[in-house]
C-alpha cells in the first residue's frame, strides 16, 4: 500500500494519489492510512499471494560509487566508478551514488513537504487524486513548489552527470545519452507507506520494473526497497547521504540490453512509516529509442529491440500493461498490432 505524489519536472503540479498496489491489478484501493496501524486484519485487497511474500534479510550489496572525483575530472577516481557502474548494470542495474552534490538541506526540505501533505484529512486527499489513465494532478497550493522545483533541477543536473558515466562505462562517446536527455520530460513521485500491523501479508509496492530510463531514488532510514536478483529478494539498504540509482527499461533499449532493468519492490513496515522521493528520467516523448551506432559497432551484435517512441512505450504502461520483468517483450507485439505500419 501507498500513496503517492506525482510532478512533472518541468512545471511540478502536485498529485496526491491514495491507493494501494492490488494483487489483481484491477486498479488502487483508497484508504486512510491513520486507521491502518490499528485493524487486527486487512481488508483482502491488500493481501498479496504467499509466493510474492517472501522476504529477506539478505542485502543487494550493490555499489557505493563516490561521484566527487568524477565530476571534477580526476581520471583515477572516474575509471574506477566506470568500473563499478559496469559491473552493477550487467548484473542487476543498482547503484547507490554519494558527493552528488545535492544539498542535503534541500532534500530534508522535501520530505518535510510530504509530511505536510499526506497528514491532511482523507477528505481533503481525494479532492485532488489522480485521474484514470494520467499520471499527474493539479493541487492548488497543499506543498511548496519552490522546493520541489529546485529539487527536481537537481535530479536533473544529477541524471545528466549520470548518463555521461553510464555512456563512458560503455565505450561510445560521453555526451550521447546526456544530449539524448537535455530536453526530456521526467516525473517526480513522493512515496508514503502508512506503518501496517499486517505487514507481512501485503506489500507497499508490487513487484516491477521502471518503464523509464533512470530512477534517481532517496529513501528514509526505515528501509524497504528490494530488489529481486539471481531468483532471490535483496534488501537495498538506505544510507542518508546517498541516492539510489536504477536501470529503466527504456535506457536497457537505448543500451541494446548491455545493462539490465530488474524486478524490485517496496515493503512495508509494522511500526513505522517509510517515505522515499523518486525522480523518473524519461526522454522527450517522440524521440525514437534505438542504442547509438558506435555501440552497436563495438559490440558487433544483432539489435535486441526495434525502434520506439517513449510516448509509445509510456500509453503501453499507463493504460494497457503493468510493467514487469517482460514489459519490452510484451510492448512490441502490442505496438505491432496497433500501428501495423510501423518499421520493425
Amino acid at each position: 500500500m501507498s500513496l503517492s505524489v506525482l510532478m512533472d519536472s518541468g512545471s511540478p503540479t502536485i498529485l496526491l494519489h491514495p491507493s494501494i498496489e492490488p494483487r489483481d491489478e484491477t486498479g488502487g484501493v483508497l484508504f486512510d492510512p491513520s486507521k491502518l496501524q490499528n485493524q487486527s486484519s486487512l481488508p483482502t485487497e491488500f493481501i498479496w499471494p504467499c509466493g510474492d511474500l517472501v522476504h529477506t534479510q539478505e542485502e543487494l550489496n550493490e555499489p557505493l560509487i563516490d561521484l566527487g572525483g568524477f565530476i571534477k575530472g580526476d581520471e583515477e577516481a572516474t575509471a574506477h566508478a566506470v568500473g563499478l557502474v559496469k559491473t552493477a548494470c550487467s548484473k542487476h542495474g543498482f547503484f547507490q551514488v554519494t558527493n552528488h552534490g545535492v544539498d542535503s538541506n534541500l532534500i530534508q526540505a522535501a520530505y518535510q513537504e510530504i509530511d505536510a501533505v499526506f497528514k491532511l484529512p482523507l477528505n481533503k486527499k481525494l479532492s485532488f487524486q489522480r485521474k484514470p489513465g494520467g499520471f499527474s494532478g493539479y493541487s492548488a497550493a497543499h506543498a511548496d513548489r519552490w522546493i520541489y522545483q529546485k529539487y527536481c533541477e537537481k535530479m536533473r543536473e544529477l541524471s545528466l552527470v549520470i548518463f555521461e558515466l553510464l555512456a563512458i562505462s560503455l565505450g561510445i562517446d560521453r555526451l550521447h545519452y546526456r544530449n539524448f536527455f537535455e530536453d526530456g520530460n521526467s516525473i517526480m513521485r513522493c512515496n508514503y507507506y502508512p506503518p501496517c500491523n499486517n505487514s507481512g501479508l501485503t506489500l507497499g509496492t508490487g513487484p516491477h520494473s521502471d518503464p523509464t530510463s533512470l530512477t534517481i531514488l532517496h529513501q528514509d532510514q526505515v528501509g524497504g526497497l528490494e530488489v529481486f536478483n539471481n531468483n532471490k529478494w535483496h534488501a537495498v539498504r538506505p544510507r542518508q547521504d546517498a541516492f539510489v540509482i536504477n536501470i529503466g527499461d527504456t535506457f536497457m533499449a537505448l543500451c541494446n540490453g548491455r545493462y539490465k532493468s530488474c524486478l524490485h519492490r517496496a515493503v512495508v513496515n509494522k511500526e513505522r512509516e517509510r517515505r522515499s522521493l523518486v525522480y523518473f528520467v524519461c526522454p522527450k516523448e517522440d524521440k525514437i529509442v534505438r542504442p547509438p551506432q558506435d555501440l552497436m559497432c563495438r559490440s558487433g551484435g544483432p539489435r535486441v529491440y526495434p525502434d520506439f517512441t517513449w510516448s509509445d512505450l509510456l500509453d503501453f504502461t499507463q493504460n494497457h500493461y503493468r510493467a514487469d520483468v517482460a514489459t519490452l517483450q510484451s510492448f512490441f507485439p502490442w505496438l505491432l498490432s496497433s500501428n501495423p505500419t510501423s518499421n520493425f
